[in-house]
C-alpha cells in the first residue's frame, strides 16, 4: 500500500509601494507505512521552510512610486510624510488628516476598521499578533494602513481564521439590496 504525502510551504511578504511577493514550494512523496507520516511531515516542513526562506530574499522588480502614480504616503528623506513638517507638527491642520498623523485615527475606511476589529474580536486574535502581521506585510502598523493595504490585511486575516470569502465583493461592504 502506497501513501501519498503532499507538503506545501508558502510565504508572502509586503513590500513598499503596494507591492508584495510570495513564494511557495510543494513536494509530493510516497510512503510505504502510515507510521512514517509524522516524521516525514516534520522533515518536509523543515526542508520546505528553509527553501522558501532562502529564495524569497530575492525581491525582484519593485515599482517606482513616481512612475506608477503611487507616491501617496511617500516619505521625505527624514522618514516623515511630505504633508507635515519634519518636527512632527501638523502646521495647524486639524481633522482626520491631523488625527491620522497623531495616531488617533485609522487611514483605511471606517468599514475596513470595523471589519478588522470584528475579525479580531470574533476569533479572539491577539492584537499584537495582528499588528506584527501588518508590520511584516507592509512595514506599517494596522492604523497606518491605507485602503489597499487594509483590504489585503483583511484577506490575510480571513484566510488565517479559515473564513476566506469567495465573494468578489469586499466582505466589509454591506449586503447588496435586492433589485426590484
Amino acid at each position: 500500500m502506497a501513501i501519498t504525502l503532499e507538503a506545501n510551504y508558502a510565504k508572502k511578504l509586503g513590500l513598499p509601494n503596494f507591492s508584495s511577493h510570495q513564494y511557495s514550494v510543494t513536494i509530493r512523496t510516497e510512503l510505504t507505512e502510515l507510521s512514517q507520516v509524522e516524521a516525514e511531515s516534520a522533515r518536509l516542513y523543515a526542508l520546505l521552510q528553509d527553501a522558501v526562506d532562502r529564495e524569497i530574499q530575492e525581491v525582484g522588480f519593485m515599482p517606482d512610486a513616481s512612475r506608477y502614480g503611487m507616491n501617496h504616503g511617500a516619505t521625505n528623506g527624514n522618514g516623515h510624510s511630505g504633508n507635515g513638517s519634519s518636527n512632527g507638527t501638523t502646521n495647524g491642520q486639524t481633522g482626520p488628516t491631523a488625527a491620522r498623523r497623531n495616531g488617533d485615527a485609522w487611514n483605511c475606511t471606517d468599514g475596513q476598521k470595523g471589519f478588522v476589529l470584528r475579525i479580531i474580536n470574533e476569533n479572539q486574535l491577539e492584537k499584537n499578533e495582528v499588528e506584527q502581521m501588518a508590520q511584516q506585510l507592509f512595514g506599517a502598523g494596522v492604523k497606518e494602513l491605507d485602503k489597499m493595504q487594509a483590504s489585503q490585511l483583511i484577506e490575510e486575516l480571513l484566510e488565517k481564521t479559515g473564513k476566506k470569502s469567495n465573494s468578489r465583493r469586499a466582505p466589509w461592504q454591506g449586503q447588496q439590496r435586492a433589485r426590484s
